[in-house]
């Protein structure tokens, strides 16, 4: 489901002298659907850098990452788009929604986008939430206004409404109680088990132990860190 052939990437330093600075060179490595794979390493190795790729919001200098039948690489915008709204979910460490929009409705949008009803969206919506104990008085105000700990389990109320076949997690069970944490690890268990191929940064090792099938350490793929 997904799959990664010879990736490497590089930034250019333009204020201080147009310097090239290698990242990640020659990953290659595949997630089967319904197998879960931990990106591990040391701090700088490329975790993130190669989770934005996967993603879209960072292009590769060569290679390919497949998503399906989609390769992000060589894709245009809005091949990317379509995909992220419809095979390709995302839980990033940070909750970045319009202002103002009621929480009820943060979380239903990703049903909406696919097309399913406005009922059944919000019928959604409100089981995740109380899911993820999201008082039901908080759900017509703005997640904006929530605390970390709040606005993370509506960030991952939102990123599991819809069933996608693909996913990356970005420390999903930071920030989280002990209670939150096991609702979370639920999620992942049971989006496995409909098939979903996930991709995750877990610091959390008892998590990771628990959810992931296999780990890939980056720094082996990170010249400066492999130096």
């Amino acid at each position: 489901m997904i799959e990664l052939n010879n990736i490497s990437k590089t930034f250019t330093l333009h204020n201080q002298g147009a310097a090239v600075i290698e990242v990640l060179s020659d990953v290659s490595f595949s997630v089967e659907p319904g197998e879960c794979v931990a990106l591990t390493g040391a701090s700088g190795a490329g975790k993130s850098t190669l989770m934005r790729m996967i993603y879209g919001n960072y292009l590769a200098r060569s290679g390919e990452i497949r998503i399906g039948d989609v390769d992000i690489v060589r894709s245009e915008p809005r091949t990317i788009i379509a995909l992220r709204r419809e095979v390709l979910g995302y839980v990033s460490q940070f909750l970045r929604v319009v202002p103002r929009v009621p929480t009820v409705n943060v979380v239903s949008e990703p049903l909406r986008a696919v097309g399913v009803s406005a009922t059944d969206a919000k019928a959604r919506a409100e089981a995740l939430l109380l899911q993820l104990n999201i008082p039901e008085r908080l759900w017509a105000l703005s997640p904006t206004t929530f605390s970390g700990g709040e606005q993370q389990r509506v960030n991952i109320a939102r990123s599991f409404a819809h069933t996608y076949p693909a996913m990356l997690l970005d420390e999903p069970t930071a920030s989280l109680d002990a209670t939150n944490r096991e609702v979370v690890l639920q999620l992942i268990e049971e989006a496995k088990a409909r098939g979903t191929a996930i991709i995750g940064i877990f610091h959390d090792k008892a998590a990771r132990a628990r959810v992931c099938d296999r780990e890939i350490d980056v720094s082996q793929f990170s010249p400066e860190v492999a130096a």
